[in-house]
């Protein structure tokens, strides 16, 4: 017997888009002969229905009562088909099979056309890379090039794995990982992602992470999770469904006892069939997966988009998530003779090799070739000196200024670096000849996006909580900057934890959104999890129920209102098409309603159910 189930399952696999035609178009013209009598056989066509399109559902019934005494759709569908070949209505059984494999189709191209949009990142895929040995260049399977590799990537080339470039310069195609349109300049020591395209030159570049690891496959291995049928209210609508099936027969046999005709009982069984019902969620919930990946999510389970629809309150992050989590120059203060031009010119002459992030920061913003520098000393811990134009430049912490006897510091330097300090903003003090010049002010810049993102989540009722592990200070000026509702700074992973508990407590379903690995556990904890999908750790994302694999925050209001659009469309179908079954019963009863015009009004309904769902794929 378990062979047996296991044959009729491997067959039942073979379904698909293109299956579910061929069987439409051979049925459909069986239909066809069957009640225009166009060919002489010695049965009815309308058989071929019945078999190709109604044995498969006969036999996914069975399997189903066997295997785990499931009693869905299905079940009822199979019953209606047996009694109609029962009394003669060979055509109406036909008819019933066909329409439920068009609902099938329709399913199937409602599912694939959600999905389309995520599948494209696995058709992105690289298949081979350009690997540079001691002996030349060879070309192997990508899934076979090791951490350390050398890799040579020539124009119009994907890039195979992730990893940083050591000779060469060019422009690359990001849009796959950041969604934007313009490529980016790369040069030696640039990182590159793989499924990102090379555009013009050639270079060659050290794999850094590769296999499962690389970026692509980290976003393939969302795509792969996205699961309608993890809705919880899918199992609501299946036990519905079990519930339905006993009505039904019980309905069918009373009629058959009380009215005397068979006819009125096949008809109830076959309009009674809650196709409709069970597929009012699953087919809305991959419509509104598909909307989403355009505006840049991977969804990761099926009903996040269901607890999301119930959220009250968001608790966010800081760095990384409503900022850019990189340093940039803010502000340049002079308290010397040199214009603010000169010192933020000298700053990043005398930073030019230093390796510290907040010197990197400032070499990255000046955004020119820095002046020449000799005798380039760095002390661990306090700044950096350098000749610059004959002149000793130090640049560094107030410390490293102050610990020279010849710098003298103001009350006035010391009150307006104090002022960004309590900003929570960094402050590099500049001397140049042993002489305080200035200072420059680094900070980590809001997204832009950010005030008006979190003006539309309020919009929609939903509050706004900041979870930081910056200093109380800092907090405080990014709350108030985007009129946040509540500020916590400080936060240890453990904090965040218990401040998202105490709000579950409070009756708040909440939706943690962070990029850290220290947000892991307040990702996981939280009712939803969004993970910052470009910037964010692996762990981060993995503990997500939700990835923005473009970090473009500007989309979180969508995301939010089209979970609650999503759920209205669920309840739409739901009483739709429970309202449909129990209307087209009272006509079945009273004789008004035959098996084929039942079957035409049943399927009608699952019909509608699919489009009106399908209408999320387009949804702004």
């Amino acid at each position: 017997m378990n062979k047996i189930i296991e044959k009729a399952e491997n067959f039942m696999e073979l379904g698909g888009v293109k299956k579910d035609i061929v069987l439409l178009i051979i049925s459909g013209t069986a239909l066809l002969i069957s009640i225009f009598d166009l060919v002489p056989l010695p049965f009815d066509a309308a058989w071929a229905a019945i078999i190709l399109c109604g044995i498969p559902i006969m036999i996914e019934a069975i399997i189903g009562l066997i295997t785990a005494f499931d009693i869905k759709a299905d079940v009822l569908v199979s019953l209606a088909l047996v009694a109609s070949v029962c009394i003669g209505e060979d055509f109406a059984a036909g008819e019933v099979a066909f329409i439920m494999q068009l609902g099938a189709l329709l399913e199937d191209l409602t599912v694939a056309k959600a999905r389309a949009g995520i599948e494209r990142l696995v058709q992105l895929t690289p298949q081979t890379a350009r690997v540079v040995t001691a002996g030349g260049e060879k070309i192997i399977p990508a899934e076979k090039v090791r951490v350390g590799d050398i890799i040579r990537v020539l124009p119009g080339e994907t890039v195979a794995v992730d990893g940083v470039i050591l000779s060469g310069q060019t422009s690359v195609n990001q849009a796959v990982m950041t969604g934007e349109a313009l490529p980016a300049d790369k040069t030696v020591g640039d990182e590159v992602s793989s499924g990102t395209i090379n555009q013009f030159g050639a270079f060659e570049m050290q794999a850094a992470k590769v296999g499962e690891d690389s970026s692509i496959q980290r976003m393939i291995k969302l795509v792969q999770s996205a699961d309608a049928g993890k809705a919880k209210i899918v199992g609501l609508a299946d036990k519905w469904a079990t519930w339905i099936v006993v009505i039904a027969l019980t309905a069918a046999a009373l009629t058959w006892l009380i009215s005397g005709k068979i006819i009125r009982a096949v008809t109830i069984l076959v309009v009674f069939c809650p196709c409709a019902l069970v597929l009012a969620t699953p087919t809305a919930i991959m419509a509104a997966i598909g909307n989403v990946t355009r505006h840049g999510f991977l969804v990761r389970e099926g009903d996040a988009l269901e607890r999301l629809a119930k959220v009250s309150q968001i608790t966010f992050d800081k760095t990384g998530t409503l900022t850019y989590g990189t340093p940039k120059v803010t502000v340049i203060e002079t308290i010397s003779s040199y214009s603010r031009e000169e010192i933020f010119a000298y700053a990043a002459a005398a930073e030019k090799m230093s390796e510290h992030p907040l010197g990197k920061a400032i070499v990255s913003c000046y955004g020119k070739n820095p002046i020449e520098v000799i005798e380039f000393k760095m002390i661990p811990g306090e700044g950096v000196s350098a000749i610059a134009e004959g002149k000793c430049v130090k640049a560094g912490n107030l410390k490293f200024i102050a610990g020279n006897e010849k710098v003298e510091l103001s009350r006035a330097l010391a009150k307006g670096a104090g002022k960004y300090i309590n900003e929570g903003s960094s402050i590099i003090y500049l001397s140049i000849n042993d002489v305080i010049a200035g200072y420059i002010v680094l900070s980590d810049t809001v997204r832009e996006e950010s005030r008006k993102t979190i003006s539309r989540l309020g919009s929609l009722g939903i509050r706004t909580v900041l979870l930081t592990g910056d200093n109380q200070k800092a907090a405080a000026a990014i709350a108030k900057q985007l009129n946040l509702s509540e500020a916590y700074a400080n936060c240890l992973p453990e904090d965040k934890l218990k401040y998202i508990e105490e709000y579950q407590n409070n009756g708040h379903t909440v939706c943690m959104i962070g990029d850290g690995i220290n947000d892991a556990p307040a990702l996981k904890r939280a009712d939803v999890g969004i993970a910052m999908g470009g910037a964010g750790s692996d762990i981060a994302v993995d503990a997500a129920d939700i990835a923005l694999i473009d970090d473009e925050v500007k989309e979180l209001p969508h995301l939010f209102a089209l979970s609650k659009r999503m759920m209205t469309t669920i309840k739409i179908n739901l009483i739709f098409s429970m309202g449909l079954n129990f209307l087209a019963i009272l006509l079945a009863i009273t004789g008004f309603l035959g098996p084929v015009v039942g079957a035409l009004v049943h399927n009608a309904g699952s019909v509608f159910v699919i489009i009106h769902s399908a209408l999320l794929l387009k949804w702004k």
